[in-house]
């Protein structure tokens, strides 16, 4: 029976990984940093040097999405080497202890930003020349390099997968403020904006992870994961509107305008984010693992919606 070693297991999607694992009767072992509760496996900091014999022990899968995370306006002197440390040399760290206790399969959550900030002529596919621009996404491609190096070193079975904005019940950072400024009910200027963006709800990414550590084509593949249903800016506050039961209140003001009041501003990577486009395309997920989103986007808006409510 397959044992699965779930790292990062009380983070956002970790909660939400363990939660299907144990409702499919799946056997896991929830690693984290600092342990509040028996069932979890305390390893400490994640260095070059983690001990992580014990919490191997019995594993034939690691499904590792510990990690430092993409953080605003980094405060960090050298931002670069503090990605590497956790995001490259713990997880290689992790990986070659997993080779020495029999694991099997490593399943790695990278990011889509290994491929880039923002599409133009066509989506973001896992055969695309990778484009990280920032330290975060550079460090995402460096752990996917070594672990494809220690894959053929060593036969360990290693899948990646490339997520772009994850969102479900408890979402923070982007999506949580869009959701604080249409409960206000704020006016917004982005009714003219038609950029396309992907986006993968917690539901459909957990899905695909389950499924990379157990399928036959997953090893020594790369996926991206969506919910195969882009939308632009304009759409996504819409449908955020819905689910609250408010008129959403958008202003056609040109996107030209947006990024030119926020450049002045200082506030132009923001914009980027909110006016550019960001696709992936999913044929590949889909065909090598006969997979498919679980998850209606509509319907995961409408929970993730209902837990912000919830909370407010």
């Amino acid at each position: 029976m397959t044992k699965i070693l779930v790292t990062g297991a009380n983070g956002f999607v970790g909660n939400a990984l363990c939660d299907a694992l144990r409702a499919r009767g799946i056997n896991f072992i929830p690693a984290v940093r600092l342990a509040k509760q028996d069932e979890q496996f305390a390893v400490g900091e994640l260095s070059g040097s983690t001990k992580w014999a014990d919490a191997l022990a019995g594993c034939d899968v690691v499904i590792h999405l510990a990690a430092r995370v993409h953080v605003m306006n980094d405060k960090s002197n050298d931002p670069l080497a503090a990605f590497r440390a956790v995001n490259v040399d713990a997880t290689l760290n992790l990986a070659r202890q997993a080779v020495l206790s029999g694991v099997r399969r490593f399943v790695f959550v990278s990011s889509v930003k290994v491929n880039g900030e923002e599409t133009t002529a066509k989506p973001f596919t896992a055969f695309d020349e990778p484009a990280p621009v920032d330290p975060y996404g550079q460090s995402k491609l460096e752990a996917e390099i070594a672990l494809k190096d220690l894959s053929r070193a060593t036969g360990l079975e290693v899948v990646i997968v490339r997520p772009p904005l994850v969102y479900g019940p408890g979402v923070r950072a982007n999506f949580l403020r869009l959701m604080q400024l249409v409960r206000l009910g704020v006016p917004l200027p982005l009714g003219a904006i038609h950029n396309r963006r992907s986006m993968v709800s917690l539901n459909n990414l957990v899905d695909l992870l389950i499924a990379c550590s157990q399928h036959p084509n997953a090893p020594g593949q790369t996926f991206m994961v969506s919910d195969d249903n882009d939308v632009s800016i304009s759409e996504l506050l819409r449908m955020l509107s819905d689910a609250m039961g408010k008129k959403a209140l958008l202003l056609p003001v040109p996107a030209k305008v947006i990024a030119g009041v926020a450049g002045l501003l200082g506030k132009a990577d923001v914009a980027s984010r909110l006016l550019g486009s960001l696709q992936v395309d999913i044929t590949h997920t889909k065909s090598t693992m006969n997979w498919k989103p679980v998850a209606d986007m509509q319907i995961s808006v409408n929970e993730t919606v209902a837990y912000f409510q919830a909370q407010h």
